[in-house]
């Protein structure tokens, strides 16, 4: 099957550009660098208390507690929580791996159940058939920044007397029932790697709770377990936010919600334009369920009938970047072979590994570009259906 369509714009078209957003702040953002080695307060301090306080008031949450990273958030929260050796994590094997492992780093077993083929999340049935006396509690992802069904995961949780950690890695200013990603859990779990939405310098995290206990106890094992004057009470890690990524996570909140708002407004374009170019046949738009706020952290469509690849190979012959989340769910990885899971066991996360790929949705993402994007898969499409191909490809 060969592609015969036009190559006149070669300009390539990148799946994501931090460029244009460090340019249109730049000065801000080297002024507050500039503060920090001023001052040389490097380690935790004001800007990151400050960052702490800004996270929480966004989230609606009574604390915050910034650290190293996303994965180090999730590990710490489990650990916080009292769950390690002997206890089980139920969670979604379709998702970034952090999710998984970091139940593995706090001593626990993760448990997969199968994700809804509408949203990419954790299905509640599954979760409530999968609870033993082992079970500890839920890990939700917020997949590629739109809520789980969290009122579903939460009367589970009530019932079974388990605790919620929000993976919401990808999720930040993501809305359930007019709720922030942040507070639907017993505790919660951001990543700012320069990609997310709120994305800093480098590595970045923090941790959300209402809870006044576990927040002492999440700020006190970020620091080795130290509860000052080198009195350590627990083994904890060394996992503190630094106050450079601080300081440019502060300039970069302001403008969360404006980013956020160009996202949706690139998936509504993108539904618009595919729609009018009639290729549903073989492209499914992602979903947003009723009461939520999706941010779309990732905008990924599913492509039918074993074309994806086809696709991907398609829009990189013409310089548009796209990507795969994720190519292989996590309970068929050879890490966790020795959890026993086989192939077919969780069909709905297996079929979303096949069929899904994500298109550029930063906010900055010219509508030029975009117009080449939906052409390209529009292509695409038309020549499988003029060729006789829209049948499952071999």
């Amino acid at each position: 099957m060969t592609y015969t369509l036009s190559l006149a714009n070669d300009r390539p078209v990148p799946f994501i550009d931090l460029v244009p957003q460090f340019n249109a702040m730049s000065s801000e953002i080297m002024a507050a660098v500039e503060k920090v080695f001023t001052e040389q307060k490097f380690i935790l301090g004001d800007e990151v208390t400050e960052l702490e306080r800004e996270i929480a008031e966004y989230c609606d949450a009574r604390f915050a507690i910034g650290c190293n990273s996303g994965t180090d958030a999730l590990i710490i929260a489990l650990q916080a929580l009292g769950i390690g050796e002997g206890d089980e994590v139920i969670t979604t094997p379709f998702s970034f791996f952090a999710t998984a492992s970091s139940i593995c780093r706090a001593g626990a077993t993760p448990v997969f159940v199968d994700i809804d083929p509408v949203t990419f999340n954790l299905d509640p049935q599954a979760v409530e058939d999968a609870i033993t006396p082992r079970t500890r509690a839920i890990m939700p992802v917020h997949l590629f920044g739109q809520c789980c069904d969290m009122e579903s995961l939460w009367r589970i949780a009530q019932k079974h007397d388990l605790e919620i950690v929000e993976d919401a890695c990808q999720a930040i200013g993501a809305e359930y029932q007019g709720r922030r990603a942040g507070v639907l859990g017993s505790v919660a779990c951001f990543s700012f790697f320069p990609t997310k939405n709120l994305g800093g310098a480098g590595d970045g995290g923090m941790m959300t709770t209402d809870d006044p206990e576990l927040a002492k106890r999440l700020k006190c094992l970020r620091v080795h377990g130290d509860v000052g004057q080198y009195e350590h009470i627990e083994v904890g890690m060394n996992s503190r936010l630094d106050a450079l990524q601080a300081a440019v996570l502060r300039v970069k909140l302001r403008q969360l919600d404006t980013w956020s708002d160009l996202r949706q407004q690139n998936a509504d374009r993108y539904g618009e334009k595919f729609r009018e170019a009639g290729i549903l046949e073989t492209i499914v738009l992602p979903k947003i369920a009723p009461q939520r706020r999706h941010v779309f952290n990732q905008y990924c469509i599913r492509v039918r009938n074993g074309h994806r690849d086809g696709l991907m190979q398609q829009l990189k012959s013409r310089k548009i970047g796209c990507a795969v989340y994720y190519p292989k769910p996590l309970h068929l990885q050879q890490c966790f072979k020795s959890l026993g899971y086989r192939t077919g066991q969780f069909p709905e996360s297996e079929a979303a590994s096949r069929d899904i790929l994500a298109l550029p949705s930063y906010p900055e993402l010219p509508t030029n570009d975009q117009s080449r994007i939906v052409d390209a898969v529009a292509g695409f499409c038309h020549e499988l259906r003029a060729t006789g191909h829209q049948r499952r490809a071999a």
